[in-house]
């Protein structure tokens, strides 16, 4: 009996239930589009394109390892971890003939992968990297020849037919290629083409063997060995044979979509990203959507106080209306559930898809669109209907049989004690999550718990509502007064139902809290990092690359360049002290203190060479290291070295927690050339001379230290765009919810508008009064989503950069507002108008 009546409150009550549908359909689409992105990490597939007619790839191992043992109670447990490398990692080219050696083997082809950039104009939108190989390891794709020969000599090149119809090439057309060197200019000596159509993801460039060598910079090593089994052969079975000839070494066998990731490390490195994005953004929404649904659902349920008090009149049990709210609920859990879901595979390719756009995601990499994440989103919206039905209805259906003969439902002046003693409890989590996050010098560990605890405090908000609300009023009764009748009667609402008005300033506050941090976490960090590069750099100069980087030929005629005197090439790359990651730059040693001060607290840089290391405050802190402890490091290819620390330095923000020799991080990274060259010179030294030492070089920018800030700054930004677009669902889904549950609480008063009405006001009144609600509901919950937004950026700039000093942005920050409040006065006066629509007199001859 129960179900038919939920099933019929459900239909006659559609637009009271409306409200929590919306607020359950937007969960659904977000855990689906962030679930279909986790999806996409752990299951998505790397497609090979190189490699498609090797069935067999031998290639070196891409990740560090660690075993750690421990005894426990008599037992002994072995745990074994592993972590990517940064850049590509290489074989031992004596590999090659241990491959060879294995029975069923008919060719084994060594494979060299390395940068190779055309110098030529691409059609905009066009760019796709660039790769040169050996001509002989063509048939691993096969690559064939489709006009002139194959290179001879090392002047001569061959390119795929996708950039021969790019770049106008053919064979006899000169090119010019900048690699891991020089630039040089090559003959084309042919163009070349596969049976599958062109390499969509890359341009692949054929050289000469030794040319390829050369350019490589890796002698004695390949990037991997394309096998081709014998006619008859299997390869799963091969794959196994060759494995097992190569066990004890670091070389793994790979076969079917293994060999994706091989070819594709940017794109592998994707996926981790992709995990911990989608795993962050979903525990948020997760989070975001409880908080949401359960003010909803609490909305809904009051609404009907005089409703559910009848049904009581009437004997129906607390068990019975329990179960009815219940029943209700899944009916508008399982309708939200399944809409959300399907509206949650678009939304998620569109945020895959910007994430392509942007870089963050290669294309390499493609999205995985199952049907768990569906599941999930669908069960999820059950579930936390629920839920939500069951814990606000339980005050609702213990209520008195009598209190049905009220005309209306007033609210008790204090809520219930178990709802004050939650709040209580949840501030004091929030509380303690803001003082962990003081403690917190990794991006890693506080990024997460910065957005946890906003969260948490809003949930605090939402069971301190009523109270902190009749707070408010006290505060904004003066105030208020001053709009005349209508501020009198807001005044008189904002005390009486102050539980509806904390249903409202909830995601109010949510919105402001949540949306300030997303805007001003980034520029906090970025803000500090920049005042560390720019108090830290002491040259008036800086050459940075605007194509592959800044070559060595061009920094050496900088430092002949008559007023220089110092020049220091820098590149950039992470390496792995241990499993624990870490930025890293390489710095060339010659004139080093006079163009570079990280500030050095401890040791000195006189004397740094090639087995020498700087290392920041916080890496000495977390590794216990002190000038002369030795480092072992773990380089951007897998390469263990052991070095000396010769300092320690205050501004590892600006540069990195790790400062070693320059040659040999570039020898052990895919782009060896400097990222940007810091030029000191005497004074009169200017722009035009160094550019026109440059002459030669048409890749390389002369910028002055306060222009190439600036383009730190606008890098910084683009980054911000990144996190903004990661988290912009969560905010759009917090800024419906406040339209959601404006709306809801501003529709159901039409019975209160009527009598307000017959008892003399004029509608232009009643409109006032909404108008001053609304004011106050916003100022509510700006000042309090600021102050959940400045406890928590606090926190976390004195964790990341040692002050307490948030970078808030006064234009963004009144842009939030201004938002806010427009959402809150339009989701409140356009249903407003609508509910004086109906006259007075039809209101009081209502049964409702």
């Amino acid at each position: 009996m129960m179900l038919r009546y939920a099933l019929q409150t459900v239909r006659d009550r559609k637009a009271g239930f409306l409200g929590a549908f919306v607020a359950l359909l937007c969960a659904a689409a977000l855990i689906t589009a962030c679930g279909t992105l986790l999806e996409t990490g752990l299951r998505g597939t790397i497609g090979t394109e190189r490699y498609a007619a090797t069935p067999v790839l031998v290639s070196a191992d891409q990740n560090v390892h660690e075993t750690t043992v421990k005894e426990k109670k008599g037992k002994t447990k072995e745990k074994h971890k592993a972590k990517p490398v940064a850049e590509r990692a290489w074989l031992p080219a004596a590999t090659l003939e241990t491959v060879r050696s294995v029975a069923g083997v008919e060719r084994a082809v060594p494979e060299l992968t390395f940068q190779a950039v055309p110098l030529v104009k691409a059609p905009a939108g066009d760019a796709k990297p660039s790769y040169g190989h050996a001509w002989t390891s063509a048939v691993l794709t096969p690559f064939t020849l489709a006009e002139g020969r194959a290179p001879q000599g090392g002047d001569e090149v061959v390119v795929d037919h996708a950039l021969a119809a790019r770049a106008g090439l053919k064979p006899g057309s000169e090119l010019t290629v900048q690699s891991t060197g020089e630039p040089k200019a090559y003959r084309v000596s042919g163009v070349a083409k596969t049976a599958r159509g062109d390499l969509a993801q890359q341009s692949a460039l054929f050289f000469g063997d030794a040319e390829a060598q050369r350019l490589a910079a890796r002698d004695g090593q390949v990037s991997a060995i394309g096998v081709l089994p014998a006619p008859g052969v299997d390869a799963g079975w091969l794959a196994g044979q060759v494995a097992q000839a190569l066990k004890g070494t670091t070389a793994q066998v790979s076969t079917g979509d293994e060999r994706g990731p091989v070819e594709f490390l940017d794109a592998a490195g994707a996926r981790i990203k992709l995990v911990s994005m989608g795993g962050a953004m979903g525990g948020t929404s997760l989070l975001v959507a409880i908080l949401v649904v359960v003010g909803t659902f609490a909305l809904s349920i009051q609404q009907r106080h005089r409703e559910l008090a009848l049904l009581r009149a009437i004997a129906a049990t607390p068990k019975q209306l329990r179960s009815m709210i219940g029943r209700e609920a899944l009916v508008v859990g399982l309708a939200a559930g399944v809409a959300g879901a399907l509206a949650g595979l678009p939304l998620a390719a569109w945020l895959y898809g910007r994430f392509v756009d942007s870089g963050v995601v290669p294309t390499a990499l493609e999205r995985t669109a199952g049907i768990f994440p569906m599941v999930v989103a669908v069960g999820a919206s059950l579930l936390g209907a629920w839920a939500a039905a069951r814990i606000t209805g339980r005050r609702i259906a213990r209520i008195r049989p009598a209190e049905a003969l009220a005309e209306a439902a007033l609210e008790g002046r204090r809520p219930a004690w178990i709802r004050t003693v939650l709040g209580v409890l949840l501030l004091a989590g929030g509380a303690v999550l803001v003082v962990v996050l003081a403690g917190l010098r990794t991006e890693p560990a506080s990024t997460p718990v910065t957005f946890l605890a906003v969260v948490v405090l809003a949930g605090a908000v939402s069971l301190l509502g009523p109270l902190l609300v009749r707070a408010a009023t006290a505060l904004l009764a003066g105030p208020l007064r001053l709009a005349g009748a209508g501020g009198h009667l807001a005044t008189a609402n904002l005390r009486g139902n102050a539980v509806r008005m904390a249903s409202a300033v909830t995601p109010l506050a949510l919105l402001v809290g949540m949306t300030c941090t997303v805007l001003f976490v980034t520029p906090t960090l970025g803000d500090a990092a920049r005042a560390q590069a720019r108090d830290g750099v002491r040259a008036g100069w800086v050459l940075a690359a605007q194509g592959p980087g800044v070559t060595g030929e061009a920094a050496e005629r900088i430092r002949r360049t008559p007023g220089v005197t110092a020049a220091t090439e820098i590149v950039h790359t992470s390496v792995r002290v241990g499993l624990t990651k870490y930025a890293a730059q390489g710095v060339t040693t010659a004139g080093l203190t006079r163009t570079w001060d990280p500030a050095v607290t401890g040791g000195s840089l006189d004397g740094f060479g090639e087995g020498s290391a700087a290392v920041s405050e916080l890496a000495a802190e977390q590794l216990g290291l002190k000038p002369g402890s030795p480092l072992k490091l773990t380089l951007g290819d897998g390469t263990p070295v052991t070095l000396t620390v010769s300092a320690v330095y205050a501004r590892g923000l600006g540069f990195g927690d790790l400062t070693l020799p320059h040659g040999l991080v570039a020898a052990h990274m895919d782009n060896p050339l400097a990222g940007s060259v810091l030029v000191a010179a005497e004074p009169g030294t200017g722009r035009e001379q160094l550019a026109a030492a440059l002459k030669g070089f048409p890749g390389v920018a002369v910028l002055s230290a306060r222009d190439a800030d600036e383009v730190r700054a606008e890098r910084a930004d683009a980054g911000a765009e990144i996190n903004l677009l990661a988290m912009g669902l969560v905010l759009a889904f917090t800024a419906i919810a406040v339209v959601n549950t404006l709306a809801m609480s501003t529709a159901e008063r039409v019975r209160e508008f009527g009598m307000l009405r017959l008892a003399g006001a004029k509608r232009r009144q009643v409109l006032r009064m909404l108008r001053a609600e609304a004011v106050a509901v916003v100022l509510i919950g700006v000042v309090l989503g600021s102050g959940i937004a400045l406890a928590v950026l606090t926190a976390f700039s004195v964790g990341m950069t040692g002050v307490a000093a948030p970078a808030v942005l006064p234009v963004a920050y009144a842009g939030v507002v201004g938002v806010a409040g427009l959402l809150a006065l339009a989701a409140t006066a356009l249903p407003g108008r609508v509910a004086l629509r109906v006259r007075p007199v039809d209101v009081a001859s209502s049964k409702a």
